[in-house]
């Protein structure tokens, strides 16, 4: 069973089970926990994302052509609504480390969740929550907006769907990953695996919504199609209950904001302190490697290692300065605290600019869910006599090569780069993410000089180009994807240790949130910036051939470019903590440029 010894936030030695069965009852290693355990948890991701995919990728249309929203006004109603899915997963982290566990969370929002796709369903079934039929393109400034009831309706269903989700996300990746333990050097092994494979399973329910779903949408109507999402949305929860016997659950470790605070008051309030150049001094210290390095294994019983000191962001360590006074009185937690506390908190602050580099590549999926599909619908997608691809279903593309480039780069791309590296996951998460950031920007000079090419022709020449010519910007995007947003998943979730790991998982969903919220942000100050008495901005019209839609494109990707050399300069810039090793090195230290540009950090090596 799992059990160990850890050290509080107080500093206090105490034995806690690590992980328990659902009836709170330690682990047995033999039954619970594993991939077996694991395939429950992706069932769930996958018919999840298949639900909202379905949804989020087509909902620009349903806005746009039944609620009569404007063009802008629908993409910024996407983009808020995805954007506080991902925002919300902060909360749905909290929750999870703090008091519910990450399987009561996703079991309660799961049907959270549901009920939205099933309001959703009933308000585009029943014609009284809709406005009239009207034709926007042709008869924009006479169509009536949902407005009143109707609008309430239909937001109501939309962000119980964004708080099921939101709160859901997190969960399903830190919940899975639970199921190996990361102090096994096997079962580390296994667990850079499943980080592909979750990705694997998000591509599969993608492909299936935006092929099989989106079409179902188009053909049958948006109800069956909310319905059919509701439908999905089921089947997973169905999936997460059946794996209720086999799962590893960390018990909840109580608000973790509550340790974070009182590093901050400490600090501050002991800011004319001087720190001591033997960090040894300091309370709680463990400043020498830890034995599971020197050791050269890791010490089987331990899963969640107290910290060593680090000397980056040293006003923090002042919180560990124990002050002696005549009566030898034990000082309060919000005055002193432990190296442990203080390092969890560095290690938050310094992930902080690598999550914030991530946010424009998230600004750049906004448009290819929204614009990109308006581009879509502006071409010619008559692919036989008969049959017509809906433009939303273009989103599939990258998801149908990412199915075969995803198992190729764990089966084969991985052991070679293992052998070069010596890294579990052949390159490090780092360097994953800075391949993706650098990718992403071509997504946008394709989608720019295609969008210029459709227009030219429609105005001069009244043709339709294929909708096959926006196929290689959701490419691009996809295979930058693959890189950035599991490197960033994994990156995250290996900083964190128990009791921190669904809130960090939620960072990387926040990412999303930013920067859908700032494509949002993008639309508003373009259109005002463009604008003048004689003509709207470049975004301002319903109709793309009068719009500038390659100029914001360019724009995009020109700060996508600037972001990658931003990326470049912090990923540089950022060390580990040699306590979070979870593999056996080579040598007790060795110099492990594990950053995407060169490092000078000494570090430990093959940390995750």
């Amino acid at each position: 069973m799992d059990i160990q010894t850890r050290q509080n936030f107080k500093g206090e030695s105490m034995p806690i089970e690590v992980s328990v069965d659902w009836r709170g009852r330690p682990c047995k290693p033999n039954k619970h926990g594993g991939m077996r355990a694991a395939a429950f948890v992706l069932g769930l991701q996958a018919f999840e994302i298949m639900a909202i995919a379905a949804v989020g990728n087509n909902l620009i249309t349903y806005v746009f052509n039944e609620m009569h929203f404007s063009l802008s006004k629908s993409a910024n109603i996407v983009t808020n609504f995805i954007g506080t899915v991902f925002l919300l997963s902060l909360v749905g982290g909290f929750l999870s480390d703090s008091y519910l566990g990450s399987f009561w969370t996703m079991l309660i929002f799961g049907f959270v969740e549901l009920s939205g796709f099933i309001l959703l369903s009933v308000q585009a079934h029943l014609p009284q929550l809709r406005p009239p039929e009207c034709n926007m393109v042709t008869e924009g400034e006479q169509c009536i907006e949902a407005k009143g009831f109707k609008a309430l309706i239909f937001f109501t269903a939309l962000y119980l769907v964004a708080l099921g989700s939101g709160c859901l996300k997190p969960n399903l990746i830190s919940h899975g990953g639970d199921q190996f333990r990361k102090d096994d050097p096997k079962q580390s092994k296994k667990l850079s695996s499943y980080f592909n494979t979750a990705y694997f399973s998000f591509c599969t329910g993608e492909l299936i919504a935006l092929t099989l779903l989106v079409w179902v949408q188009t053909q049958s109507g948006m109800d069956v199609g909310f319905g059919v999402s509701a439908a999905a949305m089921a089947m997973g929860l169905i999936s997460l209950i059946c794996g209720t016997l086999f799962y590893r659950n960390m018990p909840p470790q109580g608000s973790i904001f509550t340790p974070i605070a009182q590093v901050f008051v400490a600090a501050i309030s002991k800011r004319k302190q001087v720190c001591p150049s033997n960090s040894e001094m300091l309370h709680g210290s463990r400043n020498s490697v830890p034995n599971h390095i020197v050791a050269h294994g890791v010490d089987p019983s331990s899963n969640a290692r107290d910290l060593i000191h680090t000397e980056k962001f040293r006003f923090l360590d002042k919180a560990c300065i124990k002050i002696q006074d005549g009566d030898h009185m034990k000082e309060s937690p919000w005055r002193l605290c432990t190296v442990t506390q203080v390092e969890q908190v560095k290690i938050i602050i310094s992930v902080i600019p690598i999550f914030a580099c991530t946010i424009i590549f998230n600004t750049i999926l906004a448009q290819l869910q929204t614009f990109s599909v308006q581009q879509g619908s502006a071409m010619n997608n008559q692919l036989t006599k008969s049959f017509q691809i809906p433009p939303a279903s273009l989103q599939s593309i990258p998801y149908i090569l990412l199915i075969f480039l995803v198992p190729l780069y764990e089966t084969v791309f991985v052991p070679l780069a293992r052998k070069v590296t010596g890294k579990e996951s052949g390159i490090s998460p780092l360097q994953r993410i800075g391949v993706g950031l650098f990718v992403v920007t071509f997504s946008m000079v394709s989608a720019a000089l295609v969008e210029n090419k459709r227009k030219k022709l429609s105005r001069d020449l009244n043709e339709k180009i294929s909708i096959f010519w926006i196929a290689p910007q959701f490419l691009i995007f996809g295979l930058s994807e693959m890189f950035t947003a599991v490197g960033l998943i994994e990156f995250f979730y290996k900083q964190s240790l128990a009791g921190m790991q669904s809130f960090l998982t939620a960072m990387t969903y926040c990412s999303y949130s930013f920067g859908f919220f700032l494509s949002s942000l993008l639309v508003s100050l373009v259109n005002k910036i463009t604008s003048n008495s004689s003509t709207g901005g470049w975004l301002s019209d319903n109709d793309l051939n009068k719009d500038r839609l390659d100029l914001f494109y360019w724009m995009l990707a020109a700060l996508s470019l600037l972001n990658f050399f931003n990326y470049l300069f912090w990923s540089g810039w950022y060390s580990y903590n040699p306590s979070l090793s979870t593999t056996p090195p080579h040598d007790s230290y060795g110099e492990d440029h594990y950053n995407f540009s060169s490092s000078k950090h000494i570090e430990v090596d093959n940390i995750p």
